[in-house]
């Protein structure tokens, strides 16, 4: 089975007008659970990624046995006050409104290479934030790496020379 059916839409979730990419199928279907995540490995095994970096909550889902099969640390990247030790933080915009993220201080050393990983790709708001902390820390994102892309939202414009890479395109 192609994992791409095993994503369902849905829609006016969580407001009215979006249209809800929800991964949950694919994530309780072993093989293509599987199959969605050695896509990832196989494209980033052996690049000397120190860290794989993961957007709260959906991202942790896949970067965690993405560092694990290639060998890197894992980095949580949360929302507000979840976070036990000093912080930096960016706010970002979302398709429906404005958050923040926040990262530990010590998360990442200067020219550390780090993979960003993410469910989704919409407006790139989540991803450009997480960028910013990422230069602040001082470290050297190789690649941006998102299972679904919504290319209408146009987000690969917030992430200006990055490598970019989705593996399913709405």
């Amino acid at each position: 089975m192609e994992i791409e059916a095993l994503i369902r839409a849905i829609p006016d979730f969580p407001i009215s007008g979006i249209l809800f990419r929800d991964i949950t199928p694919l994530l309780k279907d072993k093989q293509g659970f599987r199959k969605a995540i050695d896509l990832f490995v196989e494209r980033f095994a052996g690049r000397g990624i120190d860290h794989v970096v993961a957007i709260e909550a959906r991202g942790y889902i896949i970067a965690a046995p993405i560092a694990y099969a290639i060998g890197a640390g894992f980095i949580p990247v949360r929302k507000p006050g979840k976070l036990p030790h000093d912080t930096l933080r960016e706010e970002y915009a979302l398709e429906y409104g404005t958050n923040t993220l926040e990262i530990h201080a010590d998360a990442i050393g200067r020219g550390e290479r780090v993979l960003v990983v993410d469910d989704v790709l919409a407006t790139g708001g989540t991803a450009a934030a997480t960028a910013r902390l990422l230069d602040r820390l001082g470290a050297s994102v190789e690649a941006f790496a998102f299972l679904i892309e919504l290319t209408g939202l146009r987000g690969r414009e917030a992430l200006p020379g990055a490598e970019i890479v989705s593996f399913i395109s709405y």
